[in-house]
């Protein structure tokens, strides 16, 4: 096998979890498919417990093509793929799975229309003539549906398949919009779009999506989740976290919470109303611990004696946010303010509290050597 000798024209990036299976055939078929071309490929591997990481190790030590970034405490798609596309040096990156339902012949042509025509992206497009979504059933392609029809009226372009995750871009378009995307769920292209600060000029080409071969899905229980506060972000601007977005929504459906707990043993159980309130509240923080458990802080999901300690750590933190809350917005109510206003400027208080309290004691970030 002949060594590259020339810096990379084309990089393909790859996201892995879980796809030690897959690495060795995705090197296969991009050395058929990119023969004539100076390319490498880099896998992003998000510390894969089967061990997808020193499998790549293995391949790159006899082919120079291939790399692999491990990140340790961290996972998300579309970060991986962020920070993929800005470990090369190539000045046209390629996005696409690790579970070989992508058509790695296309990459070729992208190339050819990128460097041939003034666009900044090509991308493979199932929804167009040619294209296929293939074994897909009936209940994933209608949410597929649903969720393309909300992206393009995010993106307000004649973009038929904004939520493909197999496509071309060059490399400064990308870097010139790195730090405000979003970098949450799975679908960088449609953050792509809505980030840039100007109208992107792109193509779609069709292609027919596969089975997968091996590997897990990497569309769990979070992803429909991810993908609407994506959407809610791009719509109220970077100036607030995608986790304070999750945190406060999964708050309000605290309330909910509260109000039921509240009414079935005050109304129903005939409890005191101190009772029942104190055990609305700690059923509400209960819920939205574990809520925020699931989706907020998935990629630093707390697990065995870890989660009873967040628990505790949250229900007090968030128990001194409630002190909080009461204090501001009986004060504010004493200065004469608008009984309304004061109840939500009390509310606004407790919520940041709690956030950035437990963002620091409740979920931790690893400690790395």
């Amino acid at each position: 096998m002949s060594t590259p000798c020339r810096a990379p024209t084309l990089a393909v990036v790859v996201p892995t979890y879980n796809e030690a299976e897959n690495v060795a055939v995705i090197v296969e078929r991009l050395e058929r498919v990119l023969a004539g071309i100076d390319w490498e490929l880099l896998f992003v591997d998000d510390d894969s417990p089967d061990g997808t990481a020193r499998r790549v190790r293995a391949l790159a030590r006899a082919n120079p093509r291939v790399r692999v970034l491990q990140r340790i405490g961290r996972r998300g798609l579309s970060s991986a793929c962020i920070e993929g596309l800005l470990a090369t040096s190539a000045p046209y990156v390629a996005v696409m799975d690790a579970d070989l339902q992508h058509d790695e012949a296309l990459l070729p042509t992208m190339l050819s229309h990128l460097q041939s025509e003034p666009l900044d992206v090509v991308i493979g497009s199932r929804y167009i003539a040619g294209g296929g979504v293939g074994d897909w059933d009936a209940q994933r392609a209608s949410m597929s549906r649903l969720a393309t029809r909300l992206g393009q009226r995010l993106i307000k372009a004649e973009l038929k398949d904004p939520m493909s995750g197999f496509f071309m871009v060059r490399a400064e378009v990308l870097q010139d919009c790195a730090r405000n995307l979003s970098g949450v769920g799975y679908k960088l292209l449609l953050d792509l779009f809505a980030t840039h600060p100007g109208p992107l000029r792109f193509r779609e080409l069709p292609y027919r999506f596969r089975p997968r071969q091996a590997g897990e899905s990497k569309l769990d229980e979070a992803v429909l989740w991810e993908y609407l506060l994506m959407l809610i972000q791009k719509w109220v601007g970077p100036m607030l976290p995608v986790r304070f977005i999750a945190f406060s929504l999964i708050g309000a459906s605290g309330v909910l919470v509260h109000m039921l707990v509240l009414w079935t043993s005050f109304k129903l159980a005939d409890t005191s109303f101190l009772v029942a309130q104190s055990l609305a509240t700690l059923v509400a923080m209960t819920t939205n611990f574990f809520l925020n458990n699931l989706f907020t802080y998935r990629d630093m999901r707390l697990r065995g004696w870890d989660l009873l300690r967040g628990w505790f750590s949250f229900v007090l933190a968030c128990s001194v946010g409630a002190l909080a809350n009461v204090g501001v917005a009986s004060w504010l109510f004493e200065a004469h303010s608008f009984w309304v206003l004061s109840a939500l400027a009390g509310i606004l208080v407790g919520v940041v509290w709690n956030y950035a309290v437990t963002a620091v004691y409740t979920w931790k970030r690893p400690q790395t050597a």
